[in-house]
């Protein structure tokens, strides 16, 4: 009796064709551009790639499960999938062009499952196809989710390295660090700022701290609730932080929001900021000579 007449249901026979042809599907897929392109250490490399993706099918065909995602065999395959779609995008593809070397996955597959079953009646053959294109085709979302998700991993910690470099601690005195901000505060940058500055008080043993927000376009209540918090855990520090370059525009709208910061040292400028900090550390600075004196 054929081996396609000893099976059940058509997700049976799909599963046991997966089995069976395993090492056939394997060695196919090893000269897809998708398996091809990302192993590149050895043929054997993408083989063995690619017969763990069909043991991953095989499972996910003997539980029945063909159209869904979530399907336990899968779960296997989300890490594999995620570096596969993470390096084809490194290499400049597209996610359409990403999506395009899997679909590019069916055919030899097809070829093959037809080819095994030439003596099964159309119908069948038919019947398992579509079970076997369902597989793949759900193959293909859980890849896509998988290289999306890496994707949006990769954006978040390039948008925390860039918030880090955006927010450079300057030491300007013994004792003394500035943090001048430039741009719009939100609760992530302003958790990288917080974190930023304690640890610049305590690998400089600062005495004081500046928050320059010059640079900064806009105060509203959620600015200056971080404000307030960031000056609350540089006194938890040991530092007292000092706030500068409120412009009047800012005045005005802090006066109109009904925000207290009286118990924040506010200064107009970094200049002004810097000197009374140097004043509190019993340093004056004092022209080298006074105004006219040396001219010529």
């Amino acid at each position: 009796m054929p081996e396609h007449e000893a099976g059940g249901t058509p997700t049976v026979e799909v599963r046991d064709f997966l089995r069976r042809r395993r090492e056939q599907i394997a060695q196919r897929w090893a000269d897809e551009p998708l398996f091809r392109t990302v192993f590149t250490v050895s043929r054997d490399e993408a083989v063995e790639a690619g017969k763990v993706v069909v043991d991953a099918l095989a499972e996910v065909a003997d539980a029945g499960r063909v159209e869904d995602p979530d399907a336990a065999g899968f779960s296997g395959l989300r890490e594999q999938l995620s570096r596969m779609g993470a390096a084809r995008s490194r290499a400049g593809l597209s996610t359409t062009q990403v999506s395009s070397e899997l679909a590019a996955l069916w055919p030899p597959v097809e070829n093959l499952l037809v080819a095994d079953m030439d003596e099964a009646p159309p119908e069948r053959t038919r019947e398992c196809a579509s079970a076997l294109g369902v597989l793949m085709g759900t193959l293909r979302l859980v890849a896509m989710q998988a290289a999306l998700s890496e994707g949006q991993a990769l954006i978040d910690r390039q948008r925390l390295q860039l918030l880090e470099v955006a927010t450079p601690v300057i030491k300007l005195w013994d004792g003394i660090v500035a943090v001048p901000l430039i741009g719009t505060l939100d609760s992530a940058r302003s958790q990288v700022v917080m974190e930023t500055l304690l640890n610049a008080v305590v690998d400089q043993q600062a005495r004081f701290a500046i928050l320059d927000i010059t640079g900064v376009p806009t105060v509203d209540s959620l600015v200056a609730q971080h404000l307030m918090k960031t000056v609350a855990a540089a006194r938890l520090m040991g530092a007292e932080c000092v706030v500068s370059g409120i412009r009047p525009a800012i005045a005005q709208t802090i006066v109109h929001l009904g925000l207290d910061l009286g118990t924040v040292k506010t200064r107009a400028s970094l200049a002004d900021a810097l000197g009374h900090c140097l004043h509190e550390l019993g340093t004056n600075i004092v022209n080298a000579a006074p105004d006219g004196a040396g001219r010529r």
